[in-house]
């Protein structure tokens, strides 16, 4: 079987949100001497785009992102410890971060690669899970020293309340302190520049390298 081919049937599995061929294919992928990075990106990203755009076109409802969302956990399992073996750092910590998916917003696919390839590059990852009120990601972020927020959402009536944050943020007179990541379906460069977020990443390698470049500004 070709790489190409694992990868389709991993994507596949996700988007069909079948949990048992998302972990064999995946499992196979990795025996077949697959970089896990590339699975992750070409077989799992791929899928999870592919779920969410169709959820965008209303092609999938919640039952179909639910059962996609489980797929997709049980293959990440299977290749995180792959990922932690070949891309984890092992000098000192880069930064802390804090994930959520934003408030009114349960959709946490795109969240959890971001946050396990986060982890698997040496940063300190809290994830708070999904419909996450703002002043509890803050609190957080204060209560850990995070010099990171990402946020995530699918919906476009979640995506104000990241603006929302950084606005509060201003307001607490604390938003020097924070690197300001967004993320989702429709987020684009223009919506992350007009909120004042700091950036937003195509995927989860990008979203990697973009908060690798934002720490090493405020350095």
């Amino acid at each position: 079987m070709s790489e190409n081919t694992h990868l389709q049937a991993i994507s596949a599995a996700v988007i069909d949100g079948e949990l048992e061929d998302a972990v064999n294919a995946t499992q196979a992928a990795l025996d077949s001497n697959i970089d896990p990075l590339e699975i992750l990106n070409q077989g799992l990203m791929d899928g999870a785009d592919e779920v969410g755009k169709r959820f965008e076109r209303f092609e999938y409802f919640l039952p179909e992102l639910m059962l996609a969302g489980r797929a997709l956990k049980g293959a990440m399992e299977i290749v995180k410890p792959a990922l932690l073996e070949k891309y984890a750092d092992s000098s000192q910590m880069k930064g802390r971060v804090v994930a959520a998916t934003v408030h009114t917003d349960i959709h946490d696919i795109g969240k959890n690669i971001v946050s396990s390839m986060l982890t698997a590059s040496g940063f300190e990852v809290t994830d708070l899970g999904v419909d996450v009120p703002i002043k509890s990601i803050i609190n957080k972020a204060e209560e850990i020293d995070a010099q990171i927020i990402c946020l995530s959402a699918l919906l476009t009536t979640s995506m104000p309340f990241m603006k929302d944050l950084i606005n509060l943020l201003e307001a607490r007179g604390i938003r020097q302190k924070y690197i300001v990541l967004v993320g989702g379906a429709a987020v684009t460069a223009g919506w992350a520049a007009a909120i004042g977020a700091d950036g937003t990443a195509r995927n989860a390698a990008d979203a990697v390298k973009l908060a690798r470049e934002k720490m090493l500004e405020k350095a």
